[in-house]
């Protein structure tokens, strides 16, 4: 019914994925987007929306709202509020402005390692202090160090939680945001929660629990980052939404958004509305195959002496230790074999690297060929 094996030339259409290694043989298995079309109510949508041929201004639909509302409640058992919901142009200027409402000048701002480098990046741009955690690997998974998170909380404002965590793929599971709210809650930090992978479940054994329906404490000193960009791959269209259920969080942080936070790009409101109403079986055979292609991934670079990739629980984002290999310069050495990854040094995690998989198998089996025929060759 949808063809995920279809490959399609986005090099004519400046896509930065493709942009970065124009005139090269090298794949790009970088950036988060990935390489599927988006689900054919959404371009449907589109297509219709830009036959009006007027683009002016434009607010959400009510019915978006209460798309999103009968979401939270079905796949989450989150009951929220229409006031609760704050549409923003992207995850991460949300992220930002979290950290210019919820610290104070000169504070610190919690994040851990590795992690989305805007995490990284974020407090320094307002000021603040970056107090770092590490993730540990614990049974196969990545997990947050909680007698670090427990320090730093002493004298910090803000936690920034990535959840699924980007990279790594974890699904915390509700004993691990319970421990992580119990030590906010001792030390009165505010979590910002990313949760933009939320949909992107592969363990289909584990479900995600929205930061905010944990508890009312966790809910009170709380903000929820969510957007459809990652799931139906329409991140250009610059189309998310914070939930924040404490009024006076939310107050602050609307307040903090005048004049500086764009509105959301209009054809991101149909796009999201489409993809909300008419995308979840799309969905569910997206998350079919990036199934198989995790799968083959993990099972093929397992194999190969001198590299470690822990089966990501969600995400179609691979984050492979590469330590033992004792490359000098890992990105050049994957480009120099036809394969654009990124460096997990822009994480936090130097010796590893991260692969996107969310593409056609031929093209994950083509990167993966290249790749151990070049350290094998080595």
């Amino acid at each position: 019914m949808f063809d995920f094996d279809e490959q399609i030339d986005r090099r004519p259409t400046r896509a930065l994925k493709w942009l970065k290694y124009e005139g090269t043989d090298i794949l790009p298995m970088w950036v988060a987007d990935t390489e599927f079309k988006a689900p054919p109510a959404v371009i449907k949508a589109l297509a219709e929306r830009v036959e009006h041929g007027i683009f002016g201004y434009s607010r959400p639909s009510n019915e978006l709202t209460e798309l999103i509302i009968k979401r939270m409640q079905e796949r989450y058992h989150w009951k929220i509020d229409a006031d609760w919901l704050v549409y923003m142009p992207g995850v991460v200027p949300a992220l930002n402005l979290a950290c210019e409402t919820f610290s104070e000048p000169n504070g610190n701002i919690i994040t851990v390692k590795p992690i989305y480098y805007p995490f990284l990046h974020a407090p320094g741009f307002h000021g603040r202090k970056a107090a770092y955690v590490d993730m540990v690997e614990v049974d196969g998974r990545w997990l947050v160090n909680l007698e670090q998170l427990e320090e730093q909380a002493k004298h910090s404002d803000l936690f920034l939680l990535c959840n699924p965590h980007n990279p790594g793929g974890t699904i915390y599971s509700e004993a691990e945001l319970l421990a992580i709210n119990e030590i906010a809650e001792r030390h009165n930090v505010i979590v910002c929660s990313d949760e933009i992978h939320c949909d992107l479940l592969l363990d289909e054994s584990q479900a995600h629990i929205p930061y905010a329906a944990l508890n009312e404490d966790a809910a009170n000193r709380s903000i929820v980052l969510m957007a459809p960009s990652k799931t139906f791959n329409i991140a250009g269209l610059c189309c998310s939404f914070a939930i924040i259920p404490n009024a006076e969080l939310r107050n602050r942080f609307t307040r903090a958004a005048r004049g500086i936070m764009a509105d959301v790009n209009l054809l991101g409101f149909v796009a999201a509305e489409a993809a909300y109403k008419e995308g979840d079986d799309w969905l569910r055979a997206q998350l079919d195959y990036l199934r198989e292609n995790r799968d083959l991934l993990v099972t093929r670079l397992n194999q190969v002496p001198g590299v470690k990739v822990l089966s990501p629980q969600a995400t179609y984002l691979a984050w492979i230790d590469i330590s033992a290999l004792d490359l000098e310069d890992p990105i050049g050495f994957f480009e120099q074999a036809g394969v654009g990854v990124s460096a997990g040094g822009q994480f936090g995690g130097s010796d590893f690297i991260r692969l996107n998989f969310g593409c056609p198998r031929a093209m994950l089996e083509e990167a993966l060929d290249r790749m151990i025929g070049a350290i094998n060759a080595r």
